[in-house]
């Protein structure tokens, strides 16, 4: 049977787990047991904080377009739901910047809300 000669890929690996753990403290990034360690948790809360970052704005943007409805008199889901009768497809994102942008143009909008709430 051949003999297998691992050092090139086996270094190549350990290189590529300690260049991923730069930055880290301590033993963490000059130690390969501990690196690799670290950056397999590393890469499980980046992917679970990339899930997470979608919800975060969505909250932040819902919190803002409450905050900015309540000074025209209505709460957030009258307000959603007067969008949704006259028909305005503006998503909470967009909803969220003009009422941070430009307060005047959100209150024509929740003004128009209001009355298809009313109609």
């Amino acid at each position: 049977m051949p003999r297998v000669k691992r050092s090139v890929h086996g270094r190549k690996k350990r290189r590529k787990v300690l260049e991923a753990a730069k930055g880290y403290r301590g033993l963490k990034h000059s130690t390969y047991r501990a690196a690799k360690e670290q950056v397999e948790h590393s890469l499980v809360y980046a992917y679970r904080d990339r899930k997470a970052r979608k919800r975060e704005f969505r909250r932040l943007w819902i919190i803002r377009i409450n905050a900015a409805v309540r000074a025209h008199g209505l709460s957030y889901n009258q307000f959603v739901s007067g969008c949704r009768k006259a028909g305005i497809e503006l998503d909470r994102k967009v909803l969220a910047e003009i009422a941070v942008t430009d307060p005047d143009g959100f209150g024509k909008i929740a003004e128009q809300a209001r009355s298809a709430l009313d109609s």
